[in-house]
């Protein structure tokens, strides 16, 4: 004999008690409602009445949310769900005990009801396979929509060693030590010297090339010593970087742990980075080529040709790993609720927002185009001329502006005018202070635009932290240009490119919607 509850609230009670653990209601009718245990009485009201004056409150995309959380939670956990024909008040009753989960039972209403015409049917929501539940740890061949979390901490991990190599690679060229291994084995060279013979024997290398010859010709093997560490160090990172890459890589890989868009991407990156190591031995074979003891007032250093390159790609290796790390978490934090991800939508679909995201994307590109000019005035020393702010000799633009494209008598073979921007120290550095002072201004102009509407709250605090690190980054440069390039503020002005960078690719990244 059917029992009659007089109300859906008592039915709900009643389901609630009798699965274990605790589940959730699903009502199916139209409009769909989720009621958590202890939510109806609270929030809906006494009868399914108060559910129809609940959703009739609210807007369309909040209905749908709540529609999309409860499906998915009775899909995820395969709980009963209690379906009403038609109507969202009246009274329902089970055909004997309230059911535990899986059992399909049949609900007749109250004969008061509204709806005393119409049956209801709870039946065991089809097993289904939830991405937040059953990955890649089931199945090594599993295709992923989502890479895992631990593969966007394993980016970011390695984002952190290409930080490191970079800040390590401005000491090591502030040093002079660059020069200091003549030779590349990629396994021989992972063992340095520890004989006295054996240091003999590598000092004498390094003395048959210009550097030494025209720089350093009273040496001693002590001072060696160091300019050798430095350089060794920097190379060992560098293939410290490539089997942390690699390795974990492979794994993750096999396991099933990435999507597609991320394996690809993977392999994208460990080919940047074996060039990078290609990048660094052309750029130091450039500075011990002999052709610079035949010309005259030759200067033994890398080429600033070769040093920009392996600096930019540098860069671009880190951006790569560190917005990708970030793009994987966001991922999975947004996968794991849909009340987040139609927020995030939400949150990121307004004009203003998509505007201000174009214009993130354009400061992170000034930004990266500036630390390159950055690399060609290391290359040239071009920060030991002009040392003052903001004139540069007798006005904003230097005399010798153009001077290697002006033909003299000093000068009987004039270069381009685009090889004089960047081959001239004088146009170098201008350059480099040009693109510095608007990207600061851009970004600024950014901050002020910010204020305009509201953003939400992460890109809001990346745009604080953009417009504070540009500033530390202005005042590093000016000190290290008014005070002749010391070495503690030109590797820290540097690494504040990096920095900058990373605050711009934060708040690029937090601006758009990702899929990982």
């Amino acid at each position: 004999m059917a029992q009659r509850i007089p109300s859906f609230v008592s039915a709900a009670r009643s389901v609630v008690a009798a699965t274990s653990p605790p589940s959730r209601i699903y009502c199916s009718a139209s409009p769909s409602l989720f009621f958590p245990s202890g939510f109806c009485a609270a929030t809906v009201g006494k009868s399914c009445s108060a559910g129809a004056r609940f959703f009739s409150s609210k807007r369309p995309a909040q209905v749908a949310s709540v529609l999309l959380r409860q499906r998915q939670y009775v899909a995820d956990h395969s709980l009963p769900s209690l379906s009403i024909v038609s109507g969202l008040s009246g009274s329902i009753a089970w055909r004997g005990n309230p059911p535990a989960r899986g059992v399909a039972t049949t609900v007749t209403p109250d004969a008061a009801s509204p709806i005393s015409n119409t049956t209801a049917t709870t039946a065991p929501q089809p097993s289904t396979t939830s991405s937040n539940h059953h990955d890649a740890n089931s199945n090594p061949g599993e295709e992923q929509t989502v890479s895992k979390p631990i593969v966007g901490y394993w980016y970011l991990f390695c984002g952190s060693l290409v930080f490191g190599i970079v800040a390590l690679g401005g000491f090591t060229r502030l040093t002079e030590s660059g020069l200091s291994i003549v030779e590349w084995n990629l396994i021989k060279g992972m063992k340095p010297p520890r004989t006295q013979e054996e240091w003999e024997e590598e000092f004498e290398k390094y003395k048959q090339f210009p550097e030494f010859k025209l720089m350093n010709h009273r040496m001693t093997l002590p001072e060696f010593k160091f300019i050798f560490y430095m350089e060794w160090a920097h190379r060992m990172v560098g293939r410290f970087i490539g089997l942390s890459f690699i390795i974990p890589g492979a794994y993750f890989a096999y396991k099933g742990y990435m999507s597609k868009t991320i394996r690809n991407r993977s392999l994208l990156v460990a080919t940047l980075i074996g060039a990078q190591g290609l990048l660094g031995w052309l750029m130091v074979r450039s500075g011990l080529s002999p052709e610079l003891m035949e010309t005259a007032h030759a200067v033994p250093r890398v080429s600033h040709y070769w040093l920009t390159a392996h600096l930019g790609s540098a860069f671009t290796i880190y951006s790569i790993m560190l917005v990708t790390g970030l793009d994987i978490l966001r991922a999975n934090r947004v996968k794991a609720s849909v009340a987040v991800e139609n927020s995030v939508k939400a949150a990121l679909a307004t004009v203003d927002v998509r505007r201000f995201a174009k214009y993130s994307r354009a400061v992170a590109g000034l930004v990266f185009l500036t630390a390159l000019s950055g690399g060609l005035v290391a290359g040239l020393d071009a920060g030991l001329i002009y040392n003052e702010f903001p004139q540069m000799g007798e006005g904003l633009v230097p005399s010798d502006m153009w001077a290697y494209s002006t033909q003299t008598d000093r000068n009987p073979n004039p270069l381009p005018w685009w090889r004089n921007l960047l081959e001239n120290p004088a146009a170098v550095q201008f350059n480099h202070r040009v693109m510095a002072m608007t990207t600061a201004t851009t970004i600024l102009t950014l901050f002020l635009a910010s204020r305009r509407f509201t953003l939400p709250r992460t890109p809001r605090l990346a745009t604080n932290a953009l417009l504070a690190m540009v500033g530390v980054q202005a005042t590093l440069g000016i000190c290290t240009l008014l005070y002749f390039v010391p070495t503690p503020l030109a590797a820290a002005h540097q690494s504040g490119s990096l920095t900058l960078l990373s605050v711009a690719l934060w708040l690029m990244q937090s601006l758009r919607y990702v899929r990982r």
